[in-house]
């Protein structure tokens, strides 16, 4: 282990308890001062001087990377064809595509009119949209049915606060709306109505609006009162229908409404039942619906448009222990499933006319699936996206009647990238409670599995959210130095089916923290690694498992990463004035609860820390954040300095200038991944290893 990485000449920070008066408070009988509540005031100069004096501190610490961090900047570059062109798909009339030019850091939308030989028209150049700010982001991207403009809608802070334009695609000209807060977007049949949702200060899409171009006062369709529940409108790809979902994480209630009758009344299609989802899309004269009643990994049954309601739903595909239902993509003649089994994702066809079912075949053991941009609903083509660990981003066409897989574009890497001088595997780990988790791992051809090489343990496990194994051109830069990456797949995700996420929230979230553990216990055991030689990394949630497996078992990871970190979690959750609290009590508890209290007292990260060695550690948040507020990680750090007994570095650092996903312009982008692998590879004395070539 490196011990470059010091403050050997800097002053630490000593966090300025004194400056502000503990914020006690009491649940169940305990009281539970909070000494650093006062970060919390955003705004306020000496939060601000906090913020930056931590940023100095983290550069002083890191300067004698910077050479470092180039040459991985450099390295990450030098794969990217920065001028490049996306592959077109067809809406109406039109080809719509995005393309890349170096130098520029967004992409510019375009489209031509009947096929590629035709002019070019910019839709949108998100370059342009950018000048004057150091943040932009891209939210609604939708034209209408006619195709003379298009609804977007851009966040300039991070803060995911978007505002809604229209674009007349003709002139060029932006018209006059401009409506802010929004969320979800659709166009009705007309092209001059538009639906769109609102949130609340919560930052819950609360409201859904009416809009005609040109007109004021917009009509308010629903509101949604229960703060669990948010909404969103959609358009089937039918176009027949304008949908309205309101969903919380474990209820969802449909309206629909034609799209040829914006004005009409919306049909509620199955009441509101806890604990019952169901999501749809249409063909013809049927829902196709997928449920979970009775049915945990959910079940696919139709409705007729005419009577949509439960008693007339009848079943097309039972529910299946082994195979989870994640989505479902209505064609004229095709219907198409997403499932999930093993882990993998599977695509699986249907051809309504005849009623035979096949599944698209993947070459890999370990791998991502999508269906891709299929915007067309008379079509016999499904495109979708494969990537793996060592596979390029790849989009294909899929003939859903003969069967067949045409490559359009494999993502080009440049510098030679060879796949073949990798390998990806599919390992488990055993759980105390003899719970298989799978690993999914990557490591250079010819590795020597004994206990020397590094590796890069990255994990999640909330809100049944799956981590798959893509392609990610930057881990090159770990993977040639020797570095092992490789993923736990805990609970707590839906890696494995809806029981799987729920063997890992609210007051079975520990399993989460001890399925992660037990993944790292496996990979030192079988020499993949040493305890002195391994890392863990997550983000969001996932900081907040990093949080807790470092308070279990600092002794057993040398270094940890934890990015925009759900840290301060008995707080936030006990906040219900914050973003997203209310509707996450489904996933976490409501502290006011005496059990959901005691479940995240056993492992809130803040609340946990204690005098003890832990790892060298990396924090990173971003100052506008609405998901984590960054004030979570600052009070995180600053409480960690004064009880950590062992001379790691401690590294906090603040994008004063972005949102939950860190810098938005993909070169800003990689010099936060630059920054993030030099702190690692320093560490690990691999600063001075030249990656590998053959």
């Amino acid at each position: 282990m490196n011990d470059s990485l010091t403050d050997a000449g800097l002053a630490p920070l000593v966090p300025p308890l004194a400056r502000r008066i503990p914020h006690p408070a009491t649940m169940h009988g305990e009281t539970r001062p909070d000494d650093y509540f006062w970060l919390r005031q955003k705004g306020e100069s000496e939060v601000i001087a906090y913020l930056e004096a931590e940023n100095a501190y983290t550069d002083a610490v890191m300067r004698p990377t910077e050479a470092f961090q180039q040459t991985l900047y450099d390295e990450m570059l030098g794969r990217i064809q920065q001028t490049d062109l996306s592959v077109p798909y067809r809406r109406g009339e039109w080809l719509y595509y995005a393309r890349t030019e170096e130098g520029k850091q967004y992409p510019i939308y375009c489209r031509k009119r009947g096929n590629l030989d035709a002019p070019e028209m910019v839709v949108l150049d998100l370059n342009r949209l950018a000048e004057g700010h150091s943040y932009m982001a891209l939210n609604a991207f939708t034209v209408s049915d006619d195709g003379s403009r298009l609804a977007y809608s851009s966040d300039e802070s991070g803060f995911r606060e978007y505002t809604l334009h229209v674009k007349d695609l003709s002139s060029g000209e932006v018209l006059s709306e401009a409506i802010p807060r929004t969320g979800s977007v659709a166009w009705a049949a007309d092209g001059v109505t538009l639906f769109y949702t609102v949130e609340d200060n919560a930052k819950r899409q609360h409201r859904v609006f009416r809009h005609r171009l040109g007109v004021a006062d917009d009509a308010l369709v629903y509101e949604e009162s229960d703060e669990r529940f948010g909404v969103g409108v959609s358009r089937t790809r039918s176009r027949d229908f304008l949908v309205l979902t309101v969903a919380s994480h474990t209820t969802s209630e449909v309206r629909v409404l034609r799209a040829t009758q914006p004005a009409g009344p919306w049909t509620l299609v199955a009441e509101r039942e806890a604990e019952h989802e169901y999501y749809l899309d249409h063909r013809g004269e049927s829902f196709y619906i997928m449920t979970n009643s009775q049915a945990p990994n959910f079940r696919l049954v139709t409705a007729p448009v005419a009577d949509p309601a439960r008693a007339r739903w009848a079943e097309l595909v039972p529910h299946r222990a082994d195979v989870m239902i994640e989505g479902i993509d209505c064609f004229k003649r095709h219907l198409v499933l997403t499932e999930r089994e093993d882990g993998l994702v599977r695509l699986s066809i249907t051809d309504l006319e005849d009623g035979r079912a096949h599944r698209i075949e993947f070459p890999e053991p370990v791998y991502s699936a999508d269906t891709g941009i299929n915007a067309e609903f008379d079509s016999t083509t499904l495109r979708y996206e494969y990537d793996s660990f060592v596979t390029p981003r790849s989009i294909f066409d899929y003939d859903m009647i003969e069967r067949r897989s045409t490559l359009l574009k494999r993502t080009t890497v440049l510098g030679g990238y060879d796949g073949s001088r990798y390998v990806s595997e599919r390992l488990h780990a055993e759980a105390a409670d003899g719970t298989r988790i799978p690993i999914s791992i990557v490591h250079r051809a010819g590795l020597a599995q004994d206990g020397s090489a590094p590796l890069w343990l990255y994990g999640y496990g909330s809100y049944g959210h799956p981590l798959s194994a893509g392609f990610n051109p930057n881990r090159f830069s770990l993977l040639d130095r020797g570095v092992v990456f490789a993923i736990a797949h805990v609970r707590g995700g839906g890696e494995m089916g809806k029981a799987w996420h729920d063997s890992g929230r609210m007051q079975r979230k520990m399993n989460t923290f001890t399925d992660f553990i037990a993944c790292a216990e496996h990979l030192v055991a079988a020499r993949w690694t040493a305890r002195e030689r391994l890392v863990l990394e997550g983000g969001s949630a996932g900081g907040l498992l990093v949080g807790a497996v470092v308070n279990l078992r600092p002794e057993l990871f040398a270094i940890a990463v934890s990015e925009v970190p759900f840290v301060d979690v008995i707080n936030t959750m006990s906040d219900p004035t914050l973003p997203l609290t209310v509707g996450e009590y489904e996933e976490w508890g409501d502290p006011a609860d005496p059990a959901a209290y005691a479940s995240l007292k056993a492992y809130c990260p803040y609340s946990n820390l204690a005098a003890r060695a832990y790892p060298a550690m990396l924090v990173r948040t971003s100052y506008n954040d609405s998901q984590v507020m960054y004030w979570e990680p600052a009070k995180y750090v600053a409480r960690l300095r004064t009880l950590k007994t062992d001379t790691h570095p401690l590294l906090f650092k603040t994008n004063m200038g972005a949102g939950h996903s860190g810098a938005s312009g993909r070169y800003d982008f990689l010099r936060e991944v630059a920054f993030k692998y030099a702190f690692v590879l320093e560490r690990l004395g691999l600063r001075d290893r030249a990656p590998s070539r053959g």
